[in-house]
């Protein structure tokens, strides 16, 4: 089955984690850096497209800031990301030099890919990039970025990247072998899984924990990365980053790690950006007609259905649609503020243009721009 899926790979994106690229004491380990390099050069001599999504950089500022434990506060982290990120990229250049390959710092905020124009413009500089066969090493801009605009954690990140970049394969190196029935640290029965078919609650529930002293994401999140990637029609390889010679491994088919299959044909790369790239500003709550509507006839909210709107936005904003029970279940841009949302609550569409004095459309939110969850 792997080789048949690796058959059709020609673009990758690698997700490379704190845990990889440190030793013990924290400090950037050039060894394996150097490892994984090598790996990625030989992808590039078959004619593969690498994207590297790199942890490592408030790792490698705590030690050059004289930092024994991971930094707590935002200005002490923001510090830490600006000068271990030069490190971070020092290193990348110094390992992949040697195979005549230069590497690009991309950094980006979920500013950057919430904003359409923006999301392109990634994607066209990516493409570029890759064309001039230079590695991207991407990572979250940690010197500016605030709650508000945190992508949460580089797993995420790596799933994203697969949609900006129209990916084939997300590879994920991390610091246990794959997925796991339940924690192996703590769990000395844990059977590895070498294939998940679907991402169930049972699937979840297994990878509950947090992450290690360098790193932020434990596998909760590196799941919800392949359960991202694989609505985008991508599949997932998790594997040891630091086992030598598990990326040529990994792609050659062999069954290393574990392989999340993609969920179906996928969503198209509109809705996915929708569905996982853009923050949701507000709330709808809809009827039990209106929900059975959208999900069952594939049809647009009209205001009739709408029972009350939570939340201030605007215009294009991403929302949330929930039912009387409060769960989400599709979310999208709506065509209406959440002032003029509130005034149409109940109404006819017939009405739109009576109550607001303007007409948009005919929907609060058009099926084309809703995405099911």
């Amino acid at each position: 089955m792997r080789r048949g899926l690796l058959k059709t790979v020609k673009r990758i994106v690698i997700k490379i984690g704190s845990g990889v690229l440190t030793d013990p004491e924290g400090t950037l380990d050039m060894v394996v850096i150097g490892q994984i390099c090598d790996e990625i050069a030989l992808l590039r001599h078959r004619g593969l497209e690498v994207i590297v999504v790199s942890s490592g950089a408030i790792a490698a500022g705590r030690n050059e800031l004289g930092l024994t434990d991971k930094p707590r506060t935002i200005p002490h982290k923001q510090a830490a990301a600006a000068i271990g990120q030069t490190r971070l990229m020092q290193a990348y250049q110094t390992s992949l030099a040697p195979n005549n390959l230069k590497a690009a710092q991309v950094l980006l905020t979920s500013e950057d890919l919430g904003s359409r124009q923006r999301f392109l413009n990634a994607r066209a500089t990516l493409d570029a990039l890759l064309g001039f066969g230079i590695i991207p090493v991407i990572n979250e801009n940690d010197t500016v970025v605030v709650d508000e605009i945190k992508f949460g954690d580089n797993d995420n990140l790596s799933a994203l990247v697969t949609n900006v970049a129209e990916a084939h394969l997300l590879l994920i190196l991390t610091d246990i072998e794959g997925f796991y029935s339940a924690d192996p640290r703590t769990h000395p029965d844990a059977r590895l899984i070498p294939l998940v078919k679907a991402i169930t609650r049972e699937v979840e529930h297994a990878a509950g924990g947090a992450g290690s002293a360098v790193g932020t994401g434990g596998m909760a999140t590196k799941i919800a990365a392949a359960r991202k990637a694989g609505k985008n029609g991508v599949a997932t390889i998790m594997v040891s980053g630091k086992q030598r010679g598990i990326v040529t491994a990994a792609l050659q088919g062999e069954e290393v790690g574990t392989l999340f299959l993609p969920s179906g044909t996928g969503l198209n790369r509109r809705k996915h950006w929708i569905a996982y790239t853009l923050k949701p500003s507000g709330m709808i709550i809809v009827d039990d007609g209106a929900r059975n509507a959208l999900l069952k006839k594939g049809k647009s909210l009209l205001p009739s259905g709408i029972v009350s709107v939570q939340g201030r936005f605007e215009r294009g904003a991403c929302v949330r649609l929930c039912g009387f029970d409060g769960v989400e279940f599709a979310r999208g841009l709506s065509d209406y503020s959440s002032g003029e949302s509130i005034r149409l609550i109940g109404c006819k569409s017939s009405e739109i243009e009576e109550l607001l004095g303007y007409h948009y459309g005919d929907v609060i939110i058009h099926r084309d721009n809703l995405v099911l969850l």
